[in-house]
């Protein structure tokens, strides 16, 4: 068990996991990740039931995204769908104060995805004016999610896996680099962006088994505060991944013999 233990060990320390770990550590990746549900639930779901409800195909929006996200089926799904589907008076009753709210917010998310990859690649913090980079990262994240509930009805099996992995790839792909600032290059960047849409499969594979019957449970013991509670703990793990994933792709090129290369 000794010698066991010692390979485990020299393989753990070869392999460079232990920097993965602590540099997760020290990225605070836990706090990060929940400070993105935070931020997530309180505007991507209400620009989305927005837009949701001005959609003209009328396909699901926001609900529908949410559970296929999820890997949610069944009565989950219809729980889901009813708690959150808004009528669609919801645009004629949104007042200016919730839009400015709302565009708050959402700025707030795209600055603190984009503080935590500057931390992940040790880049000092964009200056204020480039407040407008999150807010164009914002409008691509609310298309990017849109198109995905578009295809949903559109394009079924295999085909979609492989457009929906690749629409993700290059989402987040782009959405380092513009961020970042164009100040790393994009050969850099594909490895994190490749690694969080891998990590987001996994978590739509994790949610299909313990959030599907999860929903249910929480909606007979606690009603649609139950429901809510789920999906926060979701997007607890979707900030996990985002997060993660671009930091597992700078230690993949930082320690396996693959150069770091920035650009000015």
């Amino acid at each position: 068990m000794n010698r066991l233990g010692r390979t485990v060990q020299h393989g753990w320390e070869r392999l460079g996991a232990h920097t993965l770990v602590r540099q997760g550590r020290d990225l605070e990746l836990l706090h990060r990740a929940t400070g993105f549900a935070m931020l997530a639930l309180v505007t991507l779901a209400p620009l989305l039931i927005v837009v949701a409800a001005a959609d003209p195909l009328e396909r699901g929006g926001f609900a529908l995204w949410l559970a296929d996200g999820m890997g949610l089926s069944g009565r989950s799904a219809r729980l889901l769908t009813d708690i959150i589907s808004p009528p669609r008076k919801v645009i004629g009753t949104t007042s200016v104060l919730g839009g400015v709210a709302l565009a708050v917010f959402g700025i707030a998310l795209g600055g603190s995805v984009q503080n935590g990859y500057e931390r992940i690649w040790g880049l000092s913090a964009g200056p204020w004016h480039r407040v407008w980079r999150q807010a164009v990262w914002m409008i691509a994240m609310t298309a990017y999610l849109y198109q995905e509930v578009q295809t949903r009805s559109l394009v079924t099996g295999p085909e979609r896996i492989a457009l929906s992995s690749a629409s993700g790839v290059l989402f987040f792909w782009w959405g380092q680099r513009f961020l970042l600032g164009g100040q790393v290059r994009w050969s850099d960047l594909l490895p994190g962006a490749a690694a969080t849409m891998l990590g987001l499969v996994g978590l739509r594979t994790f949610s299909h088994f313990v959030f599907t019957p999860l929903i249910v449970t929480n909606a007979i013991s606690y009603g649609a505060v139950g429901v809510v509670l789920v999906v926060e703990s979701w997007l607890i793990g979707v900030g996990y991944v985002v997060y993660g994933g671009a930091l597992f792709g700078h230690w993949l090129l930082a320690h396996h013999g693959l150069r770091r290369r920035t650009g000015e």
